[in-house]
């Protein structure tokens, strides 16, 4: 199996998708997260636990918050075998089938 097969599962949904780019923004509460959502607090939980599993979200309880924060080693590991895996030429832009 996979090590990104949780990765790429945290990345198919598109709410998962909006906390990450939130996330980039600045480290955010739970409830900071679910105001700019349409969607239940709970629901938001559960997107925060995939996103927790997958390692992209950290997490650290500050007082009586909790604050979610953005795993960007793990996003740097996961575009390089992403790269990898479409043979990508960093230098170039271009993967080895675009050159032929």
């Amino acid at each position: 199996m996979s090590p990104y097969n949780d990765t790429f599962k945290a990345l198919a949904d598109p709410n998962r998708r909006e906390i990450i780019r939130f996330l980039k923004e600045r480290n955010m509460t739970a409830g900071e997260i679910a105001d700019k959502f349409n969607i239940s607090k709970p629901s938001i939980s559960h997107h925060l636990n995939i996103l927790k599993q997958a390692e992209l979200v950290d997490d650290e309880r500050k007082g009586q918050n909790i604050v979610y924060s953005l795993n960007t080693s793990v996003f740097e590991e996961f575009m390089r075998m992403l790269m990898d895996f479409f043979d990508w030429d960093n230098n170039k832009g271009t993967n080895d089938k675009q050159k032929k």
